[in-house]
This record gives C-alpha cells, sequence and structure tokens, in this order.
C-alpha cells in the first residue's frame, strides 16, 4: 500500500480568480532564456542588437497557436464534442512540432521581410530553441503528463532520482516513466553539442539541421515510451512518423546544398549569404 502521495500543486501563484500556472511560467522561462541567449550570439554574429527580440513578437504567439492547432487537430474526435476546451492550453495539450512548424514559417518570412538570411537566424537560435524545449518539459512534469508506460517505484528509485520526481510521477494509483525528463535531458545534451559545434564553423544552415536531427532522433525513442501519443493509426505514433521524415528531410537538405552550392558561408562568416 502506497503512502498518502499528493502531486505537486500545477498552480503557482492565485490572485482572486486569475491564476498562474506553473506550466505557462515555465514556458515563458524557458522562452525568455532562449532569446536572452540568441541575442547575445545574433549580436556577436553581426546581426541587429534587436533582431530576435522582433522575430519572437510574431514567433511566439504563432508557435503557441500552431502548437495548439497541431494537437487539437489531431484529438479532434474530443475537441469536437468539447469545443470550449480548445483555448484551454494551460491545461497542456500543445504539440512541440505544430509549434516548430509555425515557428520555422515565421522566421522565414521574417529573414525575406528584413533581407537578411534565413539559415543564418536559424544557425544562431537553434541551441536557444532545443534549450528552450529541455525547459518547457518540466511544465509537463508539474502537470503529470507527457509521461510513459507503467513502472514501479522500485524502478524509479533505482535511477537515484530526487523523491520529489518519483512521488509526481505517481499517477492515480500507479507509477509512470518519467518521459518528460528523458527528453529534458537529451535536449540538455543536444544544447551542449550544438554550442561546440559553433566552433566548428559548419557550413551555413547545418547547425540547425542539426539540431533537427538530434532532437528527432530523441524525440522518436522517447515517444516509443509515451502513453497519450498522438496517433495517426491505431499503431502509428504521429510524432515518430514525423521524427524520421525530418531526419531524412535534413540530411537530404545538408547533402542537397552543399551538392547546390547553396551552402559556401559558414556559421562564423559576419557577411551575409545563403
Amino acid at each position: 500500500m502506497e503512502k498518502n502521495i499528493q502531486p505537486l500543486d500545477p498552480i503557482a501563484i492565485s490572485l482572486g480568480p486569475i491564476q498562474v500556472h506553473w506550466y505557462g511560467l515555465i514556458i515563458g522561462v524557458g522562452i525568455a532564456l532562449a532569446l536572452i541567449i540568441a541575442m547575445r550570439e545574433g549580436e556577436r554574429r553581426g546581426l541587429p542588437k534587436d533582431i530576435f527580440a522582433d522575430l519572437m513578437l510574431w514567433a511566439i504567439p504563432i508557435a503557441i497557436i500552431s502548437a495548439r492547432i497541431y494537437y487539437v487537430i489531431f484529438q479532434w474526435d474530443f475537441y469536437s464534442q468539447n469545443p470550449g476546451e480548445i483555448i484551454k492550453i494551460w491545461n497542456g495539450g500543445i504539440a512541440i512540432h505544430g509549434a516548430l512548424i509555425g515557428s520555422v514559417i515565421t522566421a522565414y518570412v521574417f529573414a525575406k521581410k528584413r533581407k537578411i538570411s534565413f539559415w543564418k537566424l536559424a544557425d544562431i537560435a537553434a541551441p536557444s530553441i532545443i534549450l528552450g524545449q529541455a525547459i518547457g518539459r518540466w511544465g509537463n512534469f508539474m502537470n503529470q503528463e507527457a509521461h510513459g508506460r507503467e513502472v514501479s517505484r522500485a524502478f524509479l528509485e533505482n535511477m537515484y532520482l530526487p523523491e520529489f520526481i518519483v512521488d509526481q510521477m505517481y499517477i492515480n494509483g500507479a507509477y509512470y516513466h518519467p518521459t518528460f525528463l528523458y527528453e529534458s535531458i537529451w535536449n540538455i545534451i543536444g544544447f551542449i553539442i550544438l554550442i561546440l559545434l559553433r566552433r566548428a564553423n559548419l557550413r551555413r544552415g547545418e547547425l540547425f539541421l542539426s539540431y533537427v536531427i538530434w532532437y528527432s532522433i530523441g524525440r522518436f525513442f522517447v515517444e516509443g515510451l509515451r502513453t497519450d501519443s498522438l496517433m495517426l493509426t491505431e499503431n502509428l505514433r504521429i510524432a515518430q512518423t514525423i521524427s524520421i521524415v525530418l531526419i531524412i528531410g535534413a540530411l537530404v537538405l545538408i547533402f542537397y546544398r552543399r551538392a547546390e552550392g547553396l551552402a559556401k558561408a559558414r556559421y562564423l562568416d559576419q557577411a551575409e549569404g545563403k
């Protein structure tokens, strides 16, 4: 018989009818830190100081909307019967692939308008994006969502996890894989790798595409452990399918851009280029 384990309160601050959820607060912290890092690196790489702040004014709301739309589309059986739930993103239910689609499209249009290289913007932003994702997964932790299959308490304790994580993985009478943690750690490692790859002076666009490959590999395997996956068919997980497509697409782009001479500029170059 388990001890009386109470989940952590998902609400960080209550001011009368106004409630600030940990989910949104943690994601906000991740975005803020990501922006600071991108702005500093962008300035070092010769971009206008406020270029990423200007981009974020468009990218953040569009990313949130596209992430929610993506999630709702693949959970339409539920939301068609409960349309009032569609706007309640504070309860979770935003898909990172949807956010990435919206963000990349926004950044591409923004770069064209500002007459700067989209690939240069993407390369600089890549470490910030994956760090923001690593932090954002802790919002799932507070909501007790995005977890994996059932495990024993002994399994979690043998991983030498802090007790607060083990207890938070106790949901409705059972313990579950902390897949939020697996992905968060994978993304932190990816952040470190991307920072190191900056020194390698890769061809323009390849740092961002390396991020796509690294994140997608981790997401593919972590997704296989989850119990709340969005499904394309009864046995086909959407996130795993998208991950495979992204890995192949990123590799094809790297070789294509090199073969066609579209990646002559390198990361540390200050001059504009493709």
